[in-house]
């Protein structure tokens, strides 16, 4: 898995604080921005998200490339609505030695199921590769294509989704490549927007599981998304 932050707001923390600020102040959003120090901001951030007026952290929005992870993988994260997406596409790019597919461990670990599963994967990949050369169009030919199938996929997530992206993907519970890629972008985007970020993570860490008889009998550490 390749995660790259590529793109975010200039100065996160401080936009969230000026659109907090601006709703009770007579002065313009440029004079805010101008006058408000960077402790301030930070101050603001924190009350702000504490007290759950998450509203203001729609205004800073963050890019990630990501590379290496499973077709399975973004069917999950699509789910998020309130984001943007460009995916590789199997209709236009034919797979012929660029195909990549990514192996769960607990495949990879199960040596009775490993051979099987690998050689399942390239006898699809075999007839795949048959078809197009049969003359099949690729967008017809992809209906074999697993879901272990590796991709590339661009995302933008404001901070108000990415927190609840967090919040249910970082969870003990989330399926183990989507967890991965959760707690990767979480950490690359404490690295610049640290105070916004600051207790994101499953709902463990802030107060009771709400996950009723299926809590996690080993639940995660703040330090758990640290670098």
């Amino acid at each position: 898995m390749k995660v790259k932050l590529v793109k975010y707001t200039p100065e996160p923390e401080k936009t969230v604080a000026v659109a907090a600020r601006l709703c009770y102040s007579p002065a313009g959003g440029e004079e805010l921005f101008e006058n408000l120090t960077n402790e301030e901001a930070q101050k603001l951030v924190r009350f702000v998200v504490k007290s759950g007026h998450l509203s203001t952290t729609e205004h800073i929005t963050f890019t990630f490339a990501v590379e290496g992870v499973s077709r399975a993988l973004t069917h999950q994260l699509v789910r998020h609505r309130l984001a943007s997406y460009n995916q590789q596409s199997q209709r236009y790019v034919k797979f012929f030695d660029n195909f990549e597919y990514i192996t769960p461990p607990a495949v990879a670990g199960n040596s009775r199921v490993l051979g099987k599963f690998e050689s399942m994967i390239k006898s699809i990949h075999s007839f795949y590769e048959e078809m197009l050369k049969s003359g099949v169009e690729a967008e017809d030919a992809r209906y074999i294509l697993p879901a272990a199938s590796e991709t590339k996929i661009i995302v933008t997530m404001n901070g108000r989704e990415l927190l609840h992206f967090f919040t249910v993907r970082c969870c003990s519970r989330a399926q183990w490549e989507i967890k991965e890629l959760a707690i990767v972008m979480l950490k690359l985007v404490k690295k610049v927007s640290p105070v916004v970020f600051e207790k994101a993570g499953p709902n463990c860490l802030r107060g009771p599981c709400p996950e009723g008889k299926f809590k996690c009998e080993a639940p995660p550490k703040a330090s758990d998304f640290n670098e």
